[in-house]
């Protein structure tokens, strides 16, 4: 048996040994790539003579071509077995439910609709949105609004304090979204009609507070602003967000460094059954804080008060998202359990408007 025979069986017996694409590749490599045992036959066919290489060149480019066709087989062999076994082991029982999609799967947190839903409800009314930095000095978050130095209502707050910077003075996470109004009416003239949602911090954590909270805030400041028209938006947003008929309020005196008068508000309610109804029944749920901007509020903001007036209100976005869709557990808002998402949030393209319905 000559020399090319002998390569030629070893070659054939590698090709039909090959058990996958790889390996089948290999032996290709082996016999025809560049330093193949074939390719290094075929560089010798310019060192013979004419009439070796009628007869020994024919030899080795049959056996070339021979050896090419049968890889080529065997790979396309392995390659259709290779998508057969794929086949089989990547079935899809169809009698399985469809999956959902993603849109229908996810939700919007309670919190991210709440505040979409009084963005539509304040936004008919007018008001447009503000925002301000969660970290806030000392001046903002309390002198401003008509906390003295010593005053005991910053011991009320149970402030989160920063350490002292180079000045020595102590940066704090705001307590209230309140520091808001004094950026705002530094910045614009009025008539001003805005409303403030935003985290805020203080260190409290039972079932119905938590370190870290929500709140909205409203302020109208213009040459008439009232009473009255504090009561009469507070009710209108009221029967908005509890998608009721109508309410009834009750004011009652309160404290407030930074309004004069204040009060807190009182919605009459049923609390007779596992969830709170508005708009009937004859208990009370304090809801709200309000009052009108102390005067000196509005020093520190830049205004006149014997030319301008205003009043603000204030409330918890958790706290009305519990009241409104029965929410037990305040902890819960911030547990990330995916179980609760599902049966609490809202889907994502259910947009709430007053015309179609807020929860709809």
């Amino acid at each position: 048996m000559s020399d090319l025979e002998i390569l030629k069986t070893s070659l054939m017996s590698d090709i039909a040994a090959a058990l996958d694409e790889g390996s089948i590749e290999a032996v290709r490599v082996s016999a025809l790539g560049k330093k193949g045992s074939i390719s290094e036959l075929l560089k010798t066919l310019g060192k013979m003579s004419p009439e070796e290489r009628k007869t020994r060149g024919a030899e080795i480019n049959a056996m070339r071509d021979e050896v090419a066709e049968a890889i080529a087989a065997r790979k396309s062999e392995l390659k259709a077995a290779a998508i057969a076994e794929r086949l089989k082991a990547e079935t899809v029982d169809v009698s399985l439910p469809v999956r959902s999609s993603p849109a229908e799967r996810g939700r919007i947190h309670p919190i991210s609709q709440i505040v979409d839903e009084i963005t539509a409800i304040f936004g008919d009314m007018g008001f447009s949105i503000a925002e301000g930095p969660d970290v806030e000095t000392d001046y903002y978050n309390f002198t401003a609004l008509n906390f003295p130095e010593g005053h005991p209502a910053r011991e009320m707050h149970d402030t989160f304090f920063f350490g002292a910077d180079e000045k020595g003075e102590r940066k704090v996470l705001r307590t209230h979204t309140s520091p808001v109004q004094i950026r705002t009416m530094e910045a614009e003239e009025p008539p001003i009609r805005i409303i403030i949602p935003g985290k805020t911090y203080r260190q409290d954590s039972d079932a119905t507070h938590s370190p870290m909270f929500h709140q909205v805030e409203g302020l109208v400041i213009d040459k008439k602003a009232n009473v009255a028209n504090l009561r009469w938006v507070l009710e209108e947003f009221c029967k908005a967000f509890f998608e009721v008929d109508s309410v009834t309020m009750r004011f009652r005196p309160s404290f407030f460094p930074f309004t004069e008068p204040s009060f807190e508000v009182d919605i009459q309610c049923d609390r007779s059954g596992p969830i709170v109804k508005f708009g009937e029944g004859t208990d009370w749920m304090e809801i709200l804080g309000c009052g009108m901007v102390h005067p000196n509020v509005l020093k520190f903001g830049g205004l006149d008060p014997d030319e301008y007036q205003g009043f603000a209100w204030g409330m918890g976005l958790d706290r009305i998202a519990m009241l409104k869709y029965g929410m037990p557990d305040l902890r819960d808002f911030f547990n990330a359990d995916a179980r609760w998402m599902t049966h609490y949030g809202f889907r994502p393209l259910d947009m709430p408007t007053l015309f179609a319905g807020l929860s709809s």
